[in-house]
């Protein structure tokens, strides 16, 4: 038999790979979760040798990274002034040295496109599990709590037919299922009752995202075809992002801007 064959029997009785790059690339990957432990773990002197050494760690860390962003950009020397006259077309030259810093530019691009996605409210308060759902018991004898009937306002969406009552999860109300929101325009100054669209993103939990919850925060996505918006090309603008400011399970209705 030969050598490869051994190699592949005794790994397929033991369930294990003698391959020593792996294991070591592992460990590697596990080491965050050891550091973690010991941080939390060690009291006294020995806590305080290991968090100076972690925070001399993540300096140089942070160095590095930031070594790697720096771009070479003209900088205006400030050195040296040169003896004697200088020709009258000279004088407005201001002599330039490279030095690693990163350009303005390239900074107010950064500040442009991190504002392209910027938000009306960047901060809200996230919903709780105990908050979002209420526990209904079923059975013969009301002891089964699989269930959970959804007490915040949600969009199902056209054509949406509930499961049977054998295999629904989660029981969203008649009563709290919104169609159309007041979006506001901050460009306009006006605002208009539009047809929800979907649910793109609630902040608190993909599973709200995913039942199509609306709470403060979350971002909907409406119809605003009506108002005759086009883009730069001639395009009719179809759908928009919005962003729910009000707490729509208290009021009754939708505010978004």
């Amino acid at each position: 038999m030969p050598q490869n064959e051994h190699i592949e029997l005794f790994q397929k009785r033991y369930g294990f790979r003698m391959d020593y790059q792996e294991r070591q690339r592992k460990k590697k990957a596990r080491e965050h979760k050891l550091q973690s432990k010991m941080a939390q773990k060690l009291i006294g002197i020995k806590g305080k040798i290991f968090a100076k050494k972690r925070y001399s760690e993540k300096v140089q860390l942070k160095r590095t990274i930031k070594a790697h962003e720096e771009k070479k950009t003209r900088k205006k020397d400030e050195g040296k002034v040169p003896e004697g006259a200088m020709p009258a077309y000279l004088l407005d030259r201001e002599n330039t040295s490279q030095a690693k810093l990163l350009s303005s530019m390239v900074k107010q691009k950064r500040k442009e496109k991190a504002g392209k996605w910027d938000v009306p409210l960047p901060k809200v308060r996230a919903q709780s599990e105990a908050e979002v759902f209420r526990v209904l018991k079923t059975g013969k004898s009301r002891r089964k709590g699989w269930k959970r009937l959804v007490t915040k306002v949600c969009f199902v969406g056209e054509g949406f037919t509930r499961k049977p009552p054998k295999y629904e999860r989660f029981v969203r109300p008649m009563a709290l299922r919104f169609k159309k929101a007041h979006v506001t325009h901050p460009e306009l100054k006006a605002t208009f009752c539009l047809p929800i669209v979907g649910v793109k993103k609630n902040p608190s939990s993909p599973m709200y995202t995913s039942l199509g919850v609306i709470t403060k925060g979350t971002i909907i996505e409406v119809n605003v075809s009506e108002l005759g918006l086009v883009t730069q090309g001639g395009k009719v603008v179809w759908g928009k992002y919005a962003q729910v400011t009000n707490n729509p399970e208290n009021d009754g209705c939708i505010n978004a801007i």
